[in-house]
Order: structure tokens, then sequence, then C-alpha cells
């Protein structure tokens, strides 16, 4: 077959993958709950690719989550409930219709304005499908979302209604609140501080939320900065012909602290 940048030629080829006899035994095996967790996957990979600022790997990974939808559409067609125009078609209506101070007379000239915008229409986009009025206030969080993401979600969901501090520095001491309680069940009863660290990043997730900060985000970059800087120590330790395993935990520290002073420095110097 001959590469194309048309999306008709990919739609071909997922129709020809999942073509009984002739097509592909693993493609035609599969179901919407079978590759779904290969989209999270992909949608992962995305913003892995985004973090790492790598663009070449950016261009590849959108294609497999394209793939993705395009599998997820031509599993709908067969089942003749929706297919990939339909999808289109949806996601077109729902942009033109969620920004009318683009394609309207509607006036938001600040993201925030945006934002508050977009909630209303999506409120009347409800009421004009029926949703039952008697839904609380956190319903339509996805339970499969990520912990950190649902969290922000359920917090943001509840802002809206009132349940909410006004002060970063109120879920500050909240967050030293939930540290005491871990240490004293610590102190008490060892089998519970594993309950009350749960209470510790949901609160966290809160500060970071106040913040206007992405706690999935922010957690990715930290566990780059440890993968970065557990390298350094690495190739520290085997410069001096040893692994981390045959290193002790303050010489460990030591390269840690170097590592993280050479990152320091770096940045200072705009490298």
């Amino acid at each position: 077959m001959t590469p194309s940048r048309d999306i008709g030629r990919l739609l071909e080829i997922m129709a020809a993958l999942r073509t009984p006899q002739s097509g592909c035994p693993w493609d035609l095996a599969q179901s919407f709950a079978t590759i779904a967790s290969y989209t999270i996957e992909e949608a992962y990979e995305v913003a892995d690719a985004i973090a790492r600022n790598d663009l070449a790997d950016l261009k590849d990974e959108l294609g497999d989550l394209l793939l993705q939808v395009v599998f997820h559409a031509r599993i709908a067609e067969e089942a003749r409930a929706f297919d990939f125009g339909d999808v289109v078609q949806a996601i077109t209506e729902k942009l033109l219709r969620r920004h009318p101070h683009v394609f309207g007379s509607e006036r938001s000239p600040t993201p925030q304005a945006v934002e508050g915008l977009w909630e209303r229409i999506k409120a009347q986009e409800k009421r004009e499908r029926g949703d039952s009025p008697r839904e609380g206030a956190l319903t339509g969080v996805p339970v499969a979302l990520p912990a950190l993401t649902r969290a922000l979600k359920l917090q943001t969901k509840a802002s809206k209604v009132g349940f909410d501090w006004n002060d970063p520095r109120a879920v500050l001491r909240k967050i030293r609140e939930e540290v005491d309680e871990i240490e004293s069940a610590l102190d008490a009863e060892p089998a519970n501080a594993a309950a009350e660290i749960g209470d510790l990043l949901f609160a966290a997730v809160n500060l970071a939320r106040h913040l206007r900060a992405d706690p999935e985000a922010l957690l990715r970059q930290t566990n780059q900065k440890f993968e970065r800087r557990f390298a350094a120590i690495e190739r520290a330790l085997a410069a001096r012909g040893k692994k981390p395993q045959d290193a002790t935990l303050a010489e460990m520290d030591a390269l840690w602290e170097d590592a993280k002073a050479a990152e320091e420095a770096s940045a200072a110097n705009g490298e």
C-alpha cells in the first residue's frame, strides 16, 4: 500500500485490517473494551513527548493516538452505531457551539471569561438533552482517570458550588495538618498511616489547583528530574568503578547534591 497524507487512506487501511478472513487476526479480535487501555497509554505518550519537547516523537505519538480514534470509530461503524465522519461532525458542531465568541456575536476577551462561557454552554446542553437536574455536583468525573487528575476535577467541581478555600495558604495549612496526622499515626498505629497519605496527596492536588498548576504535569516533571539526577549518580559512580548497590547512602546523597547544583548552575546560565 502507498502511504498517503489523506485521512481517507487511513480509514481504508483500518477497514482492511478489520475485514474478516483477509484482515489482521489481532485487530479483528479487538473491541472497545480491549483497546481502551491502549487509548489511554497513547494519550500519555503524547504528553510525554510534549514534556520532553521532542516534536519528532510528538508527530509519531499523535499518529498513534489518531489511530485509536480511527480504530474505535471503525468498531462503531461495524456495529452500525456511528462512523468516523459522525465523530468529525460531532466535534465540529461542538466547537462551533461552544465558541460563540469566535463564530458568533458573544464577546469573551479573557481566558477566564471563555472558561465561564464554556461551562454555561455545557450546562445548557445538558438541559437540552434532558439530563437529570438532581445529579450531584461531582457527577461526570470519569472513574478511570488517573487519580491525581480525578482529584483535580472533583475539587474543581466542588469549588463551583462554593466548597473551597479562598487562599492557597489555607490549603498549605491543611497539608501541614495532614502531615501531622501521618506522624501521629506512625507513633500510635503505623498500619493506619497509609490511609492518611491519601489525604495528604489530595491536599497537595488542591494546592496545585489553587496555584493554577496541573498536578499530573508537576509530578511528571519531578519524575523526570529524579530520573535525570539518579542517572547522574550512576555515571559518577561508574567513573569510580562502582554501581549504586556498591555505594553508601551518604555517598549517593552527596552525588545527588552535586547533580542538583550542576542543574541549578546550568539553569542560571541559561543553558
